[in-house]
């Protein structure tokens, strides 16, 4: 049985800063003892959390953040590349804590752009998951005053579309769906431009290059092979987003956390595996898969 892993899959490139300032950090802490954490999961892959967790990597949520000021004032607080919202920075220079932000320069320059259509007096519309960490970053920087959507049919709910208006995308929602919205949004806004009530549409694809470019290397991979193991954290929105696409070109696809959720019946009379995973899915983590698929059949 010819087992191979996709060539395009891997961490991308904020995935990798993100992880390499968490290395380094944790480097740091060896020779000086310090205690280095992360406020939230670094990324939603369980696997890359426990090999960080076992060099010393703390993970903790906001209400740790005044204990941690009292106990450990020279603690270090990672911000992951989802990013946060200026009130998370703004308790961290109350407290006294010595934050490292690791934000991803993408969600930064999306953070820069709803503040500045918020500032211009735009009404913003978010596609993507309310409760996602990126989005709340995002909903932050425009005193929450937004829209969040995540689908055509919840755009089409939408009832006051009059003044300006602005969608900007999560990075990890997907592209199609985006630009039906997008020109969903362009109809009834032109129809209220004719009676005079609205300004136009400003719409910027804010989606993630690095992610929307692997779908379609992916879906031919996921052709050319007769069974494909997805491996991704079920809390990854990108997993879900490109599994549900590999699903569509092979139905012998399978998504996976952990090794231990294969089910061997899978690769009855299969010749051809592939393995492919999420931008947050490490490369480590998908050779073992490999490994364990071909101890099994070679």
């Amino acid at each position: 049985m010819k087992v191979t892993i996709d060539n395009k899959a891997g961490f991308c490139w904020g995935v990798v800063r993100t992880v390499d300032i968490a290395e380094e950090q944790l480097n740091i802490a060896e020779d000086s003892k310090e205690k280095v954490y992360i406020l939230g999961q670094i990324i939603h892959n369980p696997k890359e959390i426990d090999r960080l967790e076992e060099r010393g990597l703390t993970t903790i949520n906001y209400d740790d953040l005044i204990k941690i000021a009292s106990e450990n004032p020279d603690a270090k607080v990672i911000i992951r590349a989802h990013g946060e919202p200026p009130a998370t920075y703004k308790q961290a220079e109350d407290l006294g804590i010595n934050l490292i932000d690791a934000t991803c320069p993408l969600v930064t320059n999306l953070q820069n752009r709803v503040r500045k259509y918020h500032d211009l007096g735009y009404k913003i519309i978010i596609f993507g998951k309310i409760d996602h960490a990126e989005v709340i970053g995002l909903r932050g920087v425009c005193n929450d005053e937004c829209i969040v959507i995540k689908s055509l049919e919840e755009a089409q709910n939408i009832s006051d579309l009059n003044g300006k208006v602005a969608l900007i995308s999560q990075t990890t929602m997907d592209k199609p769906t985006f630009y039906k919205i997008k020109d969903y949004l362009e109809s009834q806004i032109n129809e209220l431009i004719d009676l005079g009530t609205a300004d136009k549409l400003l719409a910027r694809d804010t989606t993630c290059r690095a992610v929307t470019s692997r779908e379609e290397p992916l879906l031919k991979f996921a052709k050319e092979n007769d069974v494909m193991i997805f491996v991704s954290g079920k809390k990854s929105s990108n997993g879900k987003s490109l599994f549900n696409s590999v699903k569509k070109v092979n139905d012998n696809s399978h998504f996976i956390e952990d090794i231990s959720e294969i089910d061997w019946a899978w690769f009855e009379n299969a010749s051809s595996v592939g393995i492919s995973g999420a931008t947050s899915t490490p490369q480590w983590y998908m050779q073992k898969v490999k490994e364990e698929i071909e101890n099994r059949f070679n």
